[in-house]
């Protein structure tokens, strides 16, 4: 019998949290195209809000089937860090998210959000340092990112310099920021009482819910109508890209490290920009393979030493 496999750590994830990294850069991918069609339907304050509301609404109640409701959340200490989490990694950038793609297409806003490694770099050396910055994973994290620039090309390096409109340059900067407050978000997850997923989950959204719900019937008041296929794309973004994607996520920073949940970061842009391009008709930058290129070597750089321990345990099974 083969020995039973340890613990995930950050150095050494294992299988099951790749597989969640993988299934997570899908989900995420569409959300920033289900987003622009949203937004067809529905002002940005509202989409971010009932995106929110209708995921807590159902992790509150699957927790509570499982066992897992807002109960095992703990004290006033978990709950400060529930709320704090909510507001500053779930609220603000949904609310950003939502804004910013007003003005900018989805391939744009998912590109964006993948400054998420390069920002979480010195917030995990200074909040997190148990997970380890060594050179390869800089390293990885740096070429990743080069390869998010040439994914991102010439004219929208172009908007960061802010040679092109207003609205679009401040677009990309709100899906920037958005991404600062994930990377915000992570290192707190990992910093939080433990508890079970689903309450994590629930308690968060529920407390982004609080801040969202009121200010989109104050700022856009109740929609007057539900047009089918915005609808329908909502209801896709709540279900996926948020209530089953954020049990997921959750699992992941606190068994493996919120660097090692970064490098979804980089798998998100490349499934942005394939939902774009075969379901809303994008056509495809050639740049495309020479940044996945650029971005699936940083990777494996950057993991090159969970790569590397896993072979080993599997040879030595």
């Amino acid at each position: 019998m083969p020995p039973p496999s340890p613990a995930p750590t950050p150095d050494r994830p294992g299988a099951l949290n790749w597989i969640i990294i993988l299934t997570l850069g899908v989900i995420w991918g569409a959300a920033f195209m289900s987003m622009s069609i949203a937004l067809e339907g529905f002002g940005p304050v509202t989409v971010a809000a009932l995106r929110v509301f209708i995921a807590a609404l159902a992790l509150t109640s699957i927790g509570a089937v499982m066992g897992q409701g807002l109960h095992r959340v703990g004290g006033a200490r978990a709950w400060r860090f529930m709320v704090t989490i909510g507001v500053l990694a779930v609220a603000l950038p949904f609310a950003m998210l939502a804004w910013g793609q007003q003005f900018i297409p989805s391939a744009v806003a998912g590109v964006a959000i993948g400054a998420v490694p390069l920002l979480l770099l010195p917030l995990v050396a200074i909040f997190s340092p148990e997970e380890g910055i060594g050179p390869r994973r800089v390293i990885g994290v740096v070429l990743g990112f080069f390869g998010l620039l040439v994914l991102l090309g010439p004219e929208a390096l172009r908007a960061f310099a802010g040679s092109v409109d207003a609205a679009g340059a401040l677009g990309t900067l709100a899906c920037i920021g958005a991404a600062g407050c994930y990377a915000i978000g992570s290192v707190l997850t990992r910093r939080a009482p433990k508890m079970p997923p689903l309450a994590f989950s629930a308690a968060t959204l529920l407390a982004a819910s609080a801040v969202l719900v009121p200010a989109a019937l104050i700022v856009e008041g109740v929609p007057q109508s539900w047009p089918t296929r915005p609808t329908l794309w909502m209801l896709y973004a709540a279900l996926g890209p948020t209530a089953l994607a954020t049990v997921m996520r959750i699992r992941v920073i606190t068994t493996a490290g919120s660097l090692f949940m970064s490098t979804v970061g980089y798998m998100v842009p490349i499934w942005s920009v394939i939902f774009g391009i075969v379901l809303l008709g994008e056509e495809l930058p050639p740049r495309l393979f020479t940044a996945l290129a650029l971005i699936l070597i940083g990777i494996g750089i950057a993991q090159s030493r969970a790569i590397a321990a896993s072979l080993r345990r599997k040879r030595g099974a």
